[in-house]
C-alpha cells in the first residue's frame, strides 16, 4: 500500500518524462500512455478493478468504486464505474490517455508538492507553452535509485510498485531517457525477468501482464492506422 509520502505511479512517470531543467518532455516516449498505464496499474494494485478473461482478452471488471483520493484516478475509476459495459484493458489505457489536460494536471499535482516550478513561455511568439522543471530533485532521485536496483542488480522480492514502474518505464520508452542505452541492452535478460514478475507476487504479476499488454495495443493501434491510412 502507498504512503502519505509516497508518490502515485503517474505522478513518478511524469517526473522521468520531464527535462529536469527545461522541464519539457522528453522526445521518442509514449509517456501519455506510460500515464494512462500508471492509472490502469493504481487501479488494479488498489483492488478497485481485476482482471477478467473471456475468449483470451482481458476485461476490466470493476471491484470497488471507492475513490482514492487522487483527482486523475478517481476520475478514471469513475469513468468504469460509468460504463454501460465491460471494456477491455486496452480500450481503458486509450480512454485514459486521452484525459482532457492529463499531462498539466498531473504535473500541477507535483507543483503542489512543491517537487516542480509551473513556468511558461512562448514559442515563435505567438504560442504559449507550460514548462514543469524540477525543484526538489530528492524524489526522483530515490525512483531512479530503486529502478537501478532492480535493473542492476541481482536484487529479490522487489517491491510491487517498482516492478510496474520498471515495466511502464520499459515498455514505453522512458528507460532510455535516465539509463545508457548501452547499459540497458547489456541488463535486457535482467529487465525480462523483472517485467515478467519472476521477483514478484501473483497480484503484481497479473497486473503487469495485463497493463504491458494494454499498452502495447494502446501504442500500436494508431501508429497502424495512421501507417493504413498513408498507404492509400
Amino acid at each position: 500500500m502507498m504512503t502519505n509520502q509516497q508518490l502515485h505511479l503517474h505522478e513518478e512517470v511524469m517526473l522521468l518524462a520531464l527535462k529536469d531543467e527545461e522541464g519539457t518532455i522528453a522526445s521518442g516516449t509514449s509517456y501519455q500512455y506510460a500515464l494512462a498505464g500508471a492509472v490502469l496499474a493504481e487501479l488494479l494494485l488498489s483492488e478497485r478493478i481485476a482482471v477478467e478473461e473471456r475468449k483470451k482478452k482481458k476485461y476490466a471488471a470493476l471491484k470497488d468504486s471507492t475513490p482514492l483520493g487522487d483527482p486523475v484516478i478517481d476520475e478514471c475509476l469513475e469513468k468504469v464505474v460509468n460504463a454501460k459495459k465491460k471494456q477491455q484493458l486496452q480500450t481503458w489505457v486509450s480512454r485514459f490517455s486521452g484525459l482532457k489536460d492529463l499531462k498539466n494536471r498531473v504535473a500541477r499535482r507535483l507543483v503542489e508538492r512543491g517537487i516542480l516550478r509551473a513556468d511558461e513561455d512562448k514559442v515563435l511568439l505567438l504560442f504559449t507553452r507550460k514548462l514543469y522543471p524540477e525543484v526538489n530533485p530528492e524524489p526522483e532521485r530515490k525512483m531512479i535509485e530503486r529502478l537501478r536496483e532492480a535493473i542492476f542488480t541481482e536484487a529479490e522480492d522487489i517491491d510491487p510498485r517498482t516492478v510496474v514502474l520498471v515495466s511502464l518505464a520499459n515498455s514505453t520508452g522512458l528507460l532510455k531517457v535516465i539509463f545508457n542505452k548501452k547499459d540497458l541492452k547489456a541488463q535486457k535478460k535482467r529487465i525480462e525477468q523483472v517485467v515478467n514478475g519472476d521477483v514478484s507476487g501473483k497480484a503484481t504479476k497479473e497486473a503487469i501482464e495485463a497493463m504491458q499488454a494494454a499498452i502495447f495495443v494502446a501504442c500500436i493501434m494508431p501508429a497502424v492506422i495512421v501507417t493504413t491510412t498513408a498507404g492509400h
